[in-house]
């Protein structure tokens, strides 16, 4: 009896200790996560999960205009050097940590001092950043920097609790505390990432799901018979060639938005010693491959004609693109001649791909088609952390990798080809482009800022440190009992106001 009476307190328990009826929603990714550290991460996936996670400085509109997070209001300065700005009060990280001023100032200096963070050159143009009251924090730049707004908006102006991170130092994304909707309870490398609902977010009356399990599944078919069979709520980054099957399907709701960001190949340049090969060391065959590839023909064959073909980070349709460097048609002859002036008949290439089935097809299209211009192309799939791991280290040749986007262009060229910038794995360096970018910062006047983005595209266009290949759009599928979901052209995953029923 003792025994019988001891086993239903304890479930009596576990029930009072669970929510009523709590809601879990379950969302397949295309890839895992790399490090759950906004300092440190690079993937796309990661900030789909930080959006839940982490709340920011500011956030983005699926209009791509600035809005208020955990700062309410900002102001620029006369001279474009200093930014104000008042923070949310009542804000706590998911270990009590009381949010304010100086918090924002530790996630700064952390940013842009810890060794191992990608955030530095995103915040390069900060010259100290201080509490000039409890709610309040002052930037001052070394120049006016228009774009620090924007990489507010995203990893570098996540805020994570300095209690957790002056703790965990390089390891705080072993277990990630923010201040976002969502708190961290378990990762498994490659299987899932469980979130659940933060009691105490300021606004968690907004907030209708009680558990998040992110699900990384590289099979974009594997995904979506799994959402399709009800073990999955909503995936992200439906193959196109699945968009009828998903709107003919009584089950399932469609979402769609035109991304801000590009498709490309990077070439080691001078990234370590296997930069130190023809296509690193010489731009003609880069050019050479480049024209070999029939973009519009790859896009509508693999993205079904969902995607753009693109030559630059910003896509055609897009204000920043420069008109005047069109997307190359394809011309093997002209590929061949190039090929043969830089005293070769065939090239040797081995080319890293994530081994989603999107990519492998779009690359071995690309395959096939530079083939015909000389180039004897390898794939060597891998998964995607992995590869960018290998970017980092230099350890490639050439590399297939995508960009989700930014709402500000400099967020789409600037850490991807500057000398020493976080992101720039190709390890290109032009003094020119690295002036231009810098001055296009600068400039409140978007007019001024599109000559010198143009002026760069020349130059990027003719030595090639990334072939642009082109734009996808994001598609999203789920069940039609998830309701308030908001497309975004960021991509993201934004789940305040999100319900599920059924």
């Amino acid at each position: 009896m003792k025994i019988a009476k001891f086993l239903a307190t304890l479930a009596a328990g576990a029930l009072v200790a669970l929510p009523a009826f709590a809601v879990e929603l379950k969302i397949g990714l295309q890839d895992d996560a790399d490090v759950l550290d906004p300092a440190q991460s690079r993937t796309f996936v990661g900030r789909i999960v930080y959006t839940a996670l982490c709340d920011k400085l500011v956030d983005v509109t699926p209009q791509l205009q600035f809005v208020p997070q955990l700062a309410t209001a900002w102001k620029w300065s006369a001279d474009g050097k200093e930014l104000t700005m008042t923070l949310r009060q009542g804000v706590k990280f998911h270990d009590e940590t009381p949010f304010n001023a100086q918090a924002v100032v530790d996630d700064i200096q952390r940013n842009m001092t810890m060794p191992e963070s990608r955030r530095k050159s995103e915040l390069s143009s900060v010259a100290k950043v201080e509490a000039t009251g409890e709610y309040e924090v002052k930037f001052t730049l070394k120049a006016p920097d228009v774009t620090l707004l924007a990489q507010l908006s995203d990893r570098a102006g996540m805020m994570v609790s300095p209690t957790a991170a002056k703790a965990a130092g390089a390891k705080f994304g072993d277990h990630p505390v923010c201040s976002g909707p969502f708190k961290f309870v378990e990762r498994v490398q490659q299987d899932r990432i469980v979130l659940e609902k933060f009691q105490d977010y300021w606004n968690k009356d907004n907030i209708f799901i009680d558990k998040v399990t992110y699900l990384p599944i590289p099979d974009t078919t594997v995904r979506l018979a799994n959402l399709r069979s009800g073990d999955l709520d909503m995936i992200e980054r439906v193959a196109a060639s699945d968009v009828a099957t998903v709107k003919a399907d009584p089950k399932l709701s469609y979402a769609d938005a035109v991304g801000t960001g590009w498709l490309g190949i990077y070439a080691n340049i001078g990234n370590g010693d296997r930069s130190k090969n023809p296509m690193g060391q010489d731009k003609r065959l880069r050019q050479a491959f480049s024209m070999a590839i029939d973009r519009e023909a790859a896009m509508q064959i693999v993205f079904d004609g969902t995607a753009l073909a693109g030559n630059q980070p910003f896509a055609p349709n897009s204000p920043w693109f420069d008109k005047d460097v069109p997307v190359p048609a394809r011309d093997v002859d002209k590929a061949k001649a190039l090929v043969k002036a830089a005293g070769f008949d065939r090239v040797p290439v081995e080319i890293a791909v994530t081994n989603d089935p999107v990519t492998l097809q779009t690359m071995q299209i690309i395959q096939s088609m530079v083939a015909e211009a000389g180039f004897d192309v390898t794939l060597k799939p891998t998964e995607f952390a992995t590869l960018l791991d290998a970017q980092t280290a230099g350890n490639y040749q050439l590399s297939r990798s995508d960009w989700s986007g930014r709402p500000d262009p400099d967020g789409n060229i600037q850490q991807f080809v500057t000398t020493g910038a976080g992101l720039n794995d190709s390890k290109y360096s032009n003094p020119q482009v690295d002036k231009l970018l810098q001055e296009a910062r600068q400039s409140q006047d978007q007019a001024v800022r599109k000559q010198k983005y143009d002026a760069a595209e020349v130059i990027l266009n003719d030595e090639l440190p990334i072939v642009y290949i082109g734009h996808q759009a994001w598609i999203w599928a789920y069940k039609k009992g998830v309701t308030g979901f908001v497309p975004s052209p960021d991509g993201m995953i934004r789940l305040a106001g999100v319900k599920k029923s059924g």
